[in-house]
């Protein structure tokens, strides 16, 4: 099944800003939703000097301790220890004066945009937000593997593998936010730099604004990092972390291919028309064998242009992509003919707005790129039962006619970092 009709799902672009049921106070899970680490209660912290009894208060100096606070940076950034699961997060907003506020979790995911709430009102919003760190169960004796993933060196203290639960919160404090573990279907995602969650402005990269399409009934766990291959997720155990973390009904979107076909790499290098096709083949099998539905993502293009006109970098490993999804009956997002769509439609002068580094990056995107090809993979999930979680809105989106980048509005996270992301 190829990529189906995009859906508007965020107001990024000059709509109305988002603003939820009204109440101040925040529903607790149900039972149902309570997993297995359900032994930890649900916490509320109240930002503010004093908080009524079953509240902790927060205000906005106190810094990281005791298993809560903000983190070092100037108070935007709002940590609570917590095991690694999946979290309901409630936030309430408002107060005396109108409100808005930008909610990102972990590395910079896009979580809720520019939530107002009217003077002397209040509203409430949900999240979901994933957790993980990087330990793994001990494999058998004798048995491969081993008991962490094998971070890189940028990955070592970030957000992505720690032992908390991270919301950036930009704009207004909210008043509270509650947090409470939940049993719920994960979205994993499988890829590499255009995927994974970039920690720093100006680069991004679709999989951290895919959360702002989703209602909160369902986690994203984004695995994907820069400069991976199909071999190398596997020989860094990233692929294991995946299949020890997912569960019966669980979505597994799979990206490869920017470093899969760099022959200079030859410890990753895999041909598009064998190796690379064998490799999909395992990683769909070892994940419908533990009950999860995987679906394949070609490989968003690259800036380079003949005329006016896309130059292909990727087309034989789209094309493997198509093929094994047709062989295998597994779904495909064909995210790389609608990048070329999305490029030639902003045209040569413009089409640098969509990336990292001003431009100077034409393989990265910045977050208004990275929000464009969310949504465009948001409308490929349309067609698919985990489409019932993607938020109602029945405005399409086409790739030949996105909105302008001057139009986009999204509040910029603290962190800033002009290194290159790993791979090209």
């Amino acid at each position: 099944m190829m990529l189906a009709a995009a859906m508007m799902a965020t107001p990024s672009f000059a709509a109305p800003a988002q603003t939820g049921s009204t109440g101040e106070q925040a529903r607790a899970p149900s039972p149902a939703e309570v997993g297995t680490r359900g032994a930890m209660a649900p916490r509320r912290f109240v930002f503010a000097d004093s908080a009524a009894a079953g509240s902790t208060a927060a205000p906005r100096g106190r810094r990281y301790a005791d298993g809560y606070g903000f983190e070092p940076g100037g108070g935007t950034l709002f940590s609570i220890a917590v095991p690694p699961g999946n979290y309901r997060v409630t936030l309430t907003f408002g107060g005396t004066v109108a409100t808005e506020t930008t909610v990102k979790a972990e590395s910079r995911r896009l979580m809720l945009d520019a939530v107002r709430a009217p003077a002397g009102r209040t509203v409430t919003r949900d999240i979901i937000v994933n957790v993980r760190d990087a330990s793994l169960a001990l494999p058998p004796a004798n048995a491969p593997g081993g008991d962490r993933v094998r971070l890189k060196p940028r990955e070592i203290g970030s957000f992505s593998w720690d032992d908390k639960l991270t919301l950036e919160l930009l704009g207004d404090l909210p008043k509270a936010v509650t947090i409470a573990p939940v049993a719920v279907p994960t979205i994993f995602l499988l890829g590499d730099s255009t995927v994974t969650d970039q920690g720093a402005e100006p680069a991004a990269s679709w999989g951290q604004m895919l959360p702002v399409f989703l209602k909160p009934d369902i986690a994203v766990a984004n695995h994907a990092e820069s400069g991976e291959t199909l071999k190398s997720f596997i020989t860094e155990l990233r692929f294991a972390k995946v299949l020890e973390s997912v569960k019966p009904g669980d979505v597994a979107l799979i990206q490869f291919g920017h470093n899969d076909q760099k022959a200079n790499w030859p410890q990753t290098y895999a041909a598009a028309a064998t190796t690379y096709r064998d490799y999909l083949r395992t990683y769909i099998a070892e994940l419908r064998r533990r009950g999860a539905t995987p679906i394949l993502v070609t490989s968003p293009e690259r800036r380079m242009w003949t005329g006016d006109r896309i130059k292909p970098t990727l087309a034989d490993y789209a094309a493997a992509v198509r093929a094994v999804g047709a062989e295998e009956t597994v779904p495909v997002i064909d995210l790389n003919a609608a990048t070329i769509t999305f490029y030639e439609a902003l045209g040569p002068a413009r089409a640098p707005l969509a990336f990292n580094d001003g431009g100077k990056d034409a393989t990265h995107h910045d977050n208004y790129g990275a929000w464009v090809l969310a949504r465009i993979v948001a409308g490929g999930l349309a067609g698919q039962p985990v489409g019932r979680h993607l938020r109602d809105d029945p405005a399409p989106f086409d790739p030949a006619h996105p909105p302008t980048p001057e139009s986009f509005r999204l509040a910029p996270s603290s962190a800033h970092d002009s290194t290159r992301p790993d791979g090209n």
